[in-house]
């Protein structure tokens, strides 16, 4: 087998130069779970902890035995040893976290016009990318506070997971774009008489576009776009500023994946992504591999064959319709270990440099703080 590194999460979170951890990776792999599991073994080696999950689901909520979670840090109960800090979990309000922005940032009179405005009520509910540029802004708030000793972002499943990367770039280009100059041209110019001069000027296209969008959605737009442009120097600057945090030597990205082909070529896209971004990348967690202690299960099925024979030489039928069943369970186990092993071994070919820790299946969900303790544990390698 090729040489790999072994990723010791533990280890990272317990070094208190770490201060940032990001965990990212397709659906259905036990991301939310592996953060949970990340933040748990942080607080209780004794660091003030903070888990903050940009997944609507609430199994973050469930594992820690939490009724829901929301925009505030929720403390969670039931540490254990003796040099346990504090956990807090916390899951991303996108509207309320831009508002907060905006009340922040603005003067009263200005944030008033701006929180009322019905283009920025739609994009700060549901506009592509603001969960994005609103979860970069949430990390900030929360490394800026110097309230904790370790921050784990749990990221939206799928390679959504960093678009945050792209945010600063991706508003900048909103604003500063062609189509947003042209609509806010009439503000500028005044009014409706603004517009028509406008209008004019730009020929069809904008009589065009003015007609399908109507009038009234390009004065709050335009609106809009005016009344934030005194923040926008700041929206820019705050999200380059975390960006650069994501760059520092105090954070680290884990990739998580599941032994399938799909998810493990997600796995390559973010470790590609990051190495191209330069991004401080901790390694990969092979999540719910599958493995048994006896030999591989290729003989499994002849093997099964004969002692349905032996045990039907000498007339017994239960015993021969047991063995079979066994042995039958035991081979497809073990033909599922063969192919996470498989799968896990090209993933190491691929990428040899990329620390990696395998987390066998357990038999049942997480649902509560013994359950993650447990997934901490088998996040040591052997």
């Amino acid at each position: 087998m090729t040489a790999t590194p072994a990723l010791d999460l533990p280890a990272l979170v317990r070094d208190r130069a770490t201060r940032v951890v990001v965990t990212c990776g397709s659906g259905g792999v036990g991301k939310t779970t592996t953060a949970a599991a990340i933040a748990l073994l942080g607080a209780e080696s004794g660091r003030r902890t903070v888990v903050l999950t940009i997944d609507p689901a609430r199994r973050l909520a469930q594992s820690m035995g939490l009724v829901e979670l929301d925009n505030t840090p929720r403390e969670v109960a039931g540490l254990e040893g003796a040099a346990a800090g504090r956990l807090f979990a916390m899951m991303l309000d996108m509207k309320r976290t831009f508002d907060d922005v905006v009340v922040e940032h603005a003067t009263p009179e200005r944030a008033e016009q701006i929180l009322a405005n019905p283009f920025y009520q739609s994009l700060s509910s549901s506009f592509a990318g603001t969960q994005e540029y609103m979860a970069m802004e949430k990390l900030g708030q929360l490394a800026a506070m110097n309230e904790w000793d370790l921050i784990v972002v749990d990221t939206p499943p799928s390679r959504s997971a960093l678009d945050f990367l792209d945010a600063p770039q991706r508003l900048g280009r909103f604003l500063d774009g062609r189509m947003i100059r042209i609509i806010t041209a009439p503000a500028r110019a005044g009014g409706r008489t603004g517009l028509r001069v406008v209008t004019v000027g730009i020929g069809m296209f904008a009589k065009v576009f003015s007609r399908v969008l109507g009038s009234d959605l390009i004065s709050d737009l335009s609106a809009f776009v005016s009344a934030l442009e005194s923040m926008f120097g700041g929206f820019r600057q705050r999200a380059e500023q975390t960006y650069e945090l994501l760059k520092t030597p105090g954070t680290s990205f884990v990739v998580v994946a599941s032994p399938e082909p799909d998810a493990l070529r997600e796995a390559s896209y973010f470790v590609e992504r990051l190495s191209a971004e330069r991004m401080p990348l901790a390694g990969v967690v092979i999540n719910r591999t599958r493995r048994t202690a006896a030999v591989p299960g290729a003989p499994a099925l002849p093997a099964a064959r004969a002692e349905v024979a032996l045990a039907q030489l000498h007339g017994d039928e239960p015993a021969a319709r047991l063995a079979a069943m066994a042995l039958r369970v035991h081979c497809e186990v073990a033909t599922a270990a063969e192919h996470d092993a498989r799968m896990a071994e090209r993933f190491r070919t691929a990428h040899p440099d990329v620390p990696l820790v395998g987390v066998p299946a357990l038999p049942a969900d997480v649902h509560d703080l013994d359950g993650l303790r447990r997934i901490g544990e088998l996040l040591t390698p052997s």
